[in-house]
């Protein structure tokens, strides 16, 4: 005869609310780690905001999360804040005014300013990782999150690019029609990834000037941090 083992007993919601406040305090002590779970979860969220009522509003809203997490990144991690807070401050308010003012023309500086932004952080979290002799959770986070700056500041480039020449890039499909924020970004990762499975292309030779340049900071990206951060975590375990 089989004995009904009775069910465990539910855990008690003050454990519960106590773990989650533990995983929350944990998150907040790695910013650069929220910082890798907003972009990735921009890179989810972008294809149903464009080209929807509001949607550029909702973007330039989670831009500017995005930059508040990349200056309480560098700040932690030791770099000039102040002035990356005013590049960011600059680059809202170029952006503010080309998308609600009707200032078109200052589309481009507003993404300098931003892809300007996006590299510098990226120099300082290289740095971050470089100064450290050992593979800690944060550097790994930082390993995640520095792709992705490189990989949103690229970005802004090509959308420079595409303004300055129109018909800087193709695709498969509106080949004639101006790329959209997602397509370069999706360029822009194909690129630095160095995987080659993009159907959007350069097509004048400036924009296969920047194409280059990113595929070589990927590789050399991959070649230098990557390698470097796994060699110090076996490093730790053969201690």
């Amino acid at each position: 005869m089989t004995v009904a083992r009775p069910d465990p007993a539910p855990a008690p919601t003050g454990t519960l609310a106590f773990a989650q406040l533990r995983l929350i305090a944990q998150a907040l002590r790695h910013p650069c780690a929220i910082l890798l779970f907003v972009q990735l979860a921009g890179l989810l969220l972008y294809p149903f905001l464009e080209n929807r009522v509001g949607g550029n509003a909702l973007v330039g809203a989670f831009g500017i999360l995005v930059l508040a997490l990349s200056v309480r990144m560098v700040r932690r991690a030791s770099g000039r804040w102040w002035f990356a807070s005013a590049v960011a401050l600059l680059a809202l308010a170029l952006g503010a005014l080309a998308e609600f003012a009707g200032f078109r023309f200052l589309m481009p500086w507003s993404a300098g300013c931003e892809a300007f932004f996006y590299f510098y952080a990226a120099y300082v979290l290289v740095g971050y990782m470089l100064a450290d002799r050992r593979a800690t959770t944060d550097e790994l986070y930082a390993a995640g999150a520095t792709f992705t700056l490189i990989a949103w500041a690229f970005a802004y480039l090509f959308v420079i690019c595409q303004y300055v020449q129109p018909h800087s890039f193709g695709a498969a499909a509106n080949a004639d029609a101006p790329r959209t924020w997602t397509e370069l970004l999706f360029l822009s990762f194909v690129l630095l990834s160095s995987t080659g499975i993009g159907d959007v292309t350069p097509l004048v030779p400036f924009a296969r000037a920047l194409a280059c340049l990113e595929i070589f900071t990927g590789v050399m990206y991959l070649a230098l941090i990557v390698s470097r951060l796994i060699g110090l975590t076996l490093l730790e375990r053969d201690r």
